[in-house]
């Protein structure tokens, strides 16, 4: 073993099981199952051209050097980005711990519930901040979730407005400028017409469907936005306010004036800024839109034993069920930033938040003083924490430069600074000696500033409790923290307790040295706005990771701004649209999607303006290439692209690709290649190679970010020549091509800080570590596949070889004959210690599964030991018989320490089914949860079930 190489401990499997498992599967070598599973005329003829692979010890020198070329100014930008402390307790014990982020969105609730009651914390922590009825489990930043907004309000118009085509929304001024430049590129493919004015002269007419407000605007400025709300209402104009969240802990929630949505960022609550992410944004409404809210809702409702359970609620699988008719594309969050900001609160409690807050207004109300001693004027009468400074902004900035210190630069004779958690004195003593240095004189010393008089109006100022629930007053010392967190982590099986083989997931190992700089401040203490040369080992990063993303793609540019993977489809989408409008060709709007895609593609392509032509699917799984002509054909006046994963959802190389995409170029459409199952082509082939133009990759999937319990993740797009033009930009920091979108995300390079994991796993493995682990990756789904057959499973869909691609759809459909459904088997996994594969997709009815390079034989062998011994329990089992271990599954610790019991089976039989169980005993914490109860007693925040029952 070659102990100082990175590949030898990604990968699981050593040379003696790889040899063993080739031998299993009738294969001489590694090269010949790649042979059998990726056509010849796809493969690569070359070797990736990536620097030499780095040590961990090397790259953790390397990665700490370049963190030390980013300059630590104290920033006060704002404009939603603001420094925080995050307490040392929830850096240590969930952003740091493999148990928290290397879980799985929470499908499977009976071994979620730990992340879930964090979720569910975070939801009440946002409706009571906004004062709203429902929020989610979290969005991807402030300005896709104004976006979210905006779009969900559209829908909700009225059979009137919609039969008179209303289509206008109105956009304060003093919104975010980040959020007006994606509210832009959202706006106009849907044929909404965005409006950008000066909330005072607003005439509510009623040609406009909604509004957006900023509270308090973007420089600070709190308005009275109730006068506007009321004649919006009376309008029938709904209203959406992108509020600050640690402002409403002083100031009135929106929700009290009513809004219909509150939308924002809960970054200051705990999370670093990462030079602009990943946060967790909020997302917040009234009740009776519960049916169109975007994202994840984490709701309570009861196990078979009638005990409080929590699972995702309404919109679990939107995309999947109402694909084009989807409300959002968006089918993840933010989990780990939301659990970490919800755990904030808990750690602080209503009395810490008004403290920090007070803490935080008190600060800007004596910089201000400071400021008037010194003979500056503040344009700002009422305010939170940001004060508008009447000075010579280049002066200030060339002494503020000098002192380590960023402003926002309004204009010429305005310098705008936003005060934050961590200002302390000498911090505001700071600032003071640079206005000073303008002015040719000496400050007064901050201490002799005192407030007498809040800059918050009295009308405006919070009345209503916060935070009321007894999660939040239990657990203020660090010690009960620590263990609320933990008690929390055992509920939850994450991948440090074994494999999660969700198929088209990738969930691998996500290394320690990759995830260690994370908690450097060199990387997390970064406001997005800074100027690009404080932020030199950055650009390095970011840099170096597009070109190593393209070179891997074989495209010719990549944008890192998209922050999941749905995001990264709708810009590959908007791109394509981007470039056909560039070309005069604007009328192109049909999307060909073959019917076993994700169901974020077709919701993608109709936010990007087109029109969804389903593709039909052969006998073999494949896609139906005489149909998909025909439809081309059809539409070739009008045809805008293809969007096609490859390899395809069902786990095959497709060997008709180039002839697919060749049809869609020959009538004037662009291929969209979905990366989603990148991890069998790296280094092997490539999306360039089979002829695709644009395609998205999960970060958090091939490159080894974490899924963090449902989020972060990235999504970023890699384009051909001819589409690199019209990468997105940032209004602020301008990125992108010459001619580029708006913005499709906040910050410019969306979640940099976590980007800085693929940057690592690449660098750490190199061209032939990242050949062997796609290798790796085809052994191990070709292992598995090939014990499940023997054991007598039926695998739906195979190459022309007999070969997987790097996942494989198991067929659960027959065993409905001995009254099992596949949700039985995903259940009775647990009892053995396993999250179960993905269930019923893209074919109902069956698991799909994909193990990943990074498990080894023996992990494999003990997972396919379960399924085989779930299916010999299976045959055991009767149609009309409704008490057996799977239809039961799981099974709890406290059935099992009962005293008595009463099932047909033995305690043994239900909880420790196959000995290796007995070794690392996982206990789900609830039975299984009652889903149709939870949706039709939707509740979403920590109040008692039992409040809500008669």
């Amino acid at each position: 073993m070659q102990i100082e190489s990175f590949a030898s401990r990604h990968i699981g499997p050593n040379t003696v099981e790889k040899e063993q498992m080739l031998e299993a599967i009738g294969a001489s070598s590694m090269a010949q199952l790649v042979h059998e599973t990726i056509p010849d005329n796809i493969r690569l003829d070359k070797d990736l051209e990536l620097a030499a692979a780095m040590t961990e010890a090397e790259y953790l020198n390397h990665i700490q050097n370049l963190g030390e070329k980013n300059q630590l100014f104290h920033s006060y930008i704002g404009l939603g980005y603001h420094n925080t402390f995050t307490p040392s307790p929830i850096k240590r014990n969930i952003l740091e711990n493999p148990g928290w982020y290397t879980a799985y969105t929470p499908y499977q609730a009976e071994i979620a519930q730990g992340r879930l009651e964090a979720l569910l914390n975070y939801q009440t922590m946002i409706c009571d901040l906004t004062g709203m009825e429902l929020a989610n489990a979290s969005l991807l930043d402030e300005a896709t979730a104004a976006s979210e907004a905006m779009t969900m309000l559209f829908g909700l118009r009225s059979r009137v407005q919609k039969k008179a085509g209303v289509n206008k929304f109105f956009v304060d001024q003093q919104c975010l400028p980040q959020t007006i430049a994606v509210l832009e590129a959202k706006a106009a493919p849907l044929d909404i017409e965005m409006v950008v004015g000066d909330m005072n002269s607003f005439e509510a007419q009623s040609n406009y469907f909604g509004l957006l407000l900023q509270y308090p605007g973007k420089y600070g400025e709190v308005r009275d936005i109730r006068p506007l709300v009321k004649k919006a209402q009376e309008a029938e104009i709904k209203t959406a306010v992108a509020a600050d969240i640690l402002s409403l802990v002083l100031l009135e929630a929106p929700g009290a004036f009513g809004v219909d949505v509150v939308v924002g960022t809960s970054q200051r609550f705990g999370i670093p800024l990462g030079y602009g992410g990943p946060h967790a944004a909020f997302f917040a409404t009234k009740e009776t839109y519960k049916r169109s809210i975007p994202g994840r809702i984490i709701g309570v409702t009861k196990d078979t034993n009638g005990n409080r359970a929590l699972r995702m609620a309404l919109q679990t699988r939107e995309q999947h069920i109402k694909r084009d008719k989807a409300t959002s594309n968006i089918c993840t969050a933010q989990v780990l930033l939301a659990v970490m900001a919800g755990m904030y609160a808990v750690y602080h409690g209503p009395d810490g938040l008004r403290h920090i807050a007070s803490q935080v207004h008190q600060n800007a109300q004596r910089l201000e003083a400071g400021l008037r001693a010194l003979g500056f004027a503040q344009h700002n009468t009422h305010y939170f924490d940001t004060l508008v400074v009447e000075a010579p902004a280049d002066e200030v900035k060339s002494q503020a430069l000098k002192n380590g210190i960023n402003f926002l630069y309004i204009d010429a004779d305005r310098v705008g600074i936003s005060i934050n958690e961590t200002t302390n004195d000498a911090q505001l003593q700071g600032i003071l000696d640079v206005f000073a240095a303008v002015k040719n004189t000496v400050a007064v010393p901050i201490v002799e500033q005192k407030t007498t008089v809040g800059k918050i109006p009295s009308n405006l100022a919070r009345s209503s409790e916060i935070l009321t629930d007894e999660v939040f007053g239990k657990y203020h010392s660090e010690t009960e923290l620590m263990r609320y967190i933990k008690k929390l982590e055992r509920k939850d099986l994450s991948l440090n307790h074994s494999m999660i083989s969700l198929g088209s997931c990738t969930m691998k190992l996500n290394a320690a040295s990759e995830m260690l700089p994370l908690s450097d401040a060199h990387w997390g203490g970064l406001h997005p706005f800074v100027p690009v040369n404080q932020v030199k080992g950055y650009q390095t990063v970011l840099k170096t990771l597009e070109d190593q993303l393209s070179e891997i793609t074989g495209f010719a540019a990549t944008s890192l701004q998209p922050n999941s993977g749905a995001q990264g489809e709708y810009s590959g989408l908007m791109v394509i649209r981007a470039y056909h409008e560039n070309r005069n060709e604007g009328y192109r709007n049909i999307c060909l999607i073959p019917a076993s895609a994700h169901g974020t593609n077709p919701a993608s392509a109709v936010l990007a303006g087109m029109k969804v032509v389903v593709t039909k699917t052969a006998e073999n799984g494949n896609i139906d290439v005489e149909d998909l002509r025909q439809k081309a054909e059809l539409h070739k006046d009008n045809l805008a692209a293809l969007m096609v994963t490859y390899p395809s959802t069902h786990g095959v190389f497709e060997s008709t690709i180039c002839e697919i995409n060749d049809i869609v170029h020959q009538y004037g459409g662009q291929v969209y290649m979905d990366g989603a199952n990148m991890n069998a082509q790296v280094g092997l082939t490539n999306p360039a190679k089979i002829g695709a133009d644009v395609c998205h990759l999960n970060l958090h999937k091939t490159f080894a970010i974490p899924h963090g319990g449902g989020g972060p993740g990235v999504g970023p797009i890699c384009v051909a020549q001819h589409l690199a033009p019209f990468l997105p930009s940032n209004p602020i920091v301008p990125t992108g091509g010459e001619n580029p979108l708006s913005a499709i995300s906040a910050a410019p390079w969306g979640s940099a800080l976590v980007c800085l994991i693929s940057y690592g796993y690449i660098k750490m493995l190199g061209a032939e570590g990242l050949k062997n682990a796609t290798e790796f990756a085809i052994l191990n789904a070709n292992y598995m596949q090939k014990r499940l057959e023997v054991g007598g499973f039926e695998i739906l869909y195979k190459g022309e070889s007999g070969r997987a691609a790097h996942e494989m759809i198991v067929d659960c459909r027959p065993f409905k004959a001995n009254g099992i459904e596949v949700v039985d088997i995903a259940k009775r996994l647990m009892d053995y210690g396993y999250h179960a594969p993905t269930v019923s997709f893209p074919v109902a009815g069956t698991l799909m599964i994909e193990p990943t390079e990074s498990e080894n034989k023996a992990e494999i062998d003990r997972f396919c030991d379960a399924l085989i011994a779930i299916k010999s329990e299976i045959e055991k089992c009767e149609a009309a018989d409704a008490v057996n271990p799977l239809r039961n599954a799981p099974h709890t610790l406290e059935m099992l320490t009962a005293d008595e019991w009463q099932l047909p089976y033995s305690r043994t039989t239900a909880a420790y089914p196959l000995e290796y169980v007995r070794d690392s005993k996982f206990w789900p914490s609830v039975r299984r949860v009652d889903e149709a109860y939870g949706d039709r007693n939707l509740i979403c925040t920590c109040t008692p079930i039992e409040a809500y029952q008669e």
